[in-house]
């Protein structure tokens, strides 16, 4: 329980960053870049904190569902569900691929890979 409770508040702690950088950070690295390195993580930790055990490979599987919607932007998914208009769903769905954002997904997910490899170590 208490594994859950910390992947809880580093959820929500993460998530206050990403909205803090979507609202106050305009920059050319930051915002573009690790704001996607950070969504990542949010995802982790939100999962974790319904499963704070077993799937060692939940960054892999974090990163494939990324990769997912970056495609689902490719394939300009906002507008065939009729949200285009909704600059909220735009925002959450997005609405432009782009391969430096699967890189940073990637990057996001290769440090939650050691991460789990980490903690596994420690838990033997």
């Amino acid at each position: 329980m208490r594994k859950r409770f910390a992947y809880a508040i580093v959820t929500l702690v993460l998530i206050a960053i990403e909205v803090l950088i979507a609202l106050f950070v305009h920059d050319a690295f930051v915002r573009p870049y690790l704001g996607d390195v950070l969504v990542v993580v949010v995802l982790y930790t939100l999962i974790r904190t319904a499963i704070p055990e077993k799937y060692s490979l939940l960054p892999l599987y974090v990163f494939l569902f990324a990769v997912g919607v970056e495609v689902l932007q490719l394939l300009h998914i906002v507008e065939w569900l009729g949200l285009g208009d909704n600059p909220f769903f735009r925002v959450l769905i997005g609405s432009v691929f782009d391969w430096k954002d699967i890189l940073c997904y990637a990057v996001g997910c290769f440090a939650l890979g050691g991460y789990e490899v980490f903690r596994h170590r420690r838990n033997f």
